[in-house]
């Protein structure tokens, strides 16, 4: 097992290139789902001279396992539960409704530090291109498109460098195009598909939405 990427920013060139190599994108937003998939949306809207905004999600993780994802919550008010994986982990009603009050108060945070008081981007008719670094279960993935359609966007495209094939399968019936370069099996996690997958920052986020704001 080899990295396919050297890092996020890597990862977004590559995409580009493969978006770039389709047909056109008609009037494109790009909307990353922070905070790992901002530094691949980065170079995504650089390639294809489109707006950059972010899409809060948060994953509703398991409370004794953060990582297995019960569902997500998305900007917009927008809940997604897995009925079955809560009953896989033996979560009940009262530990779920905990873990969603929780991220709610992440998510609330991030939307403030993010946009520092701008509105969120009007994407009605326009082509959304959502960005993020991978897909493993897709739970963060299926809230923001979920959440996206309330809004009457021109068309849906996901676009990620990595994925799990049966979770991109589950996607694609979702949208109306997919983009991802690689459906390795076993998947596994996202990280092991880079070379470097360090925890991407608020700052990093704030300064690379800053610096797609002054090429616009």
């Amino acid at each position: 097992m080899s990295a396919m990427f050297q890092d996020r920013a890597d990862a977004g060139r590559q995409l580009a290139a493969a978006l770039l190599a389709r047909r056109a994108v008609p009037n494109p937003i790009v909307l990353a789902l922070p905070r790992g998939g901002v530094p691949v949306a980065y170079e995504v809207a650089c390639a294809l001279h489109a707006p950059l905004d972010v899409f809060i999600v948060r994953k509703l993780g398991a409370p004794q396992n953060k990582e297995f994802a019960m569902g997500a919550i998305a900007s917009g008010g927008v809940i997604i539960v897995d009925r079955e994986a809560m009953q896989a982990m033996g979560v009940g009603k009262a530990a779920l409704d905990a873990v969603i009050e929780a991220e709610q108060a992440e998510l609330s945070r991030r939307e403030k530090t993010y946009r520092e008081g701008r509105p969120p981007p009007n994407i009605q008719g326009h082509t959304v291109i959502l960005v993020d670094d991978g897909m493993a279960t897709g739970a963060t993935m299926r809230a923001a498109i979920a959440a996206i359609k309330k809004h009457r966007p021109g068309s849906i495209v996901v676009a990620v460098p990595v994925a799990a094939a049966d979770t991109l399968e589950a996607i694609k019936a979702e949208v109306n195009d997919v983009v991802c370069l690689a459906t390795p099996s076993p998947f596994r996690a996202v990280g092991l598909w880079y070379a470097s997958f360090q925890q991407t920052t608020d700052r990093q986020v704030g300064d690379l939405l800053a610096k797609a704001r002054g090429l616009e």
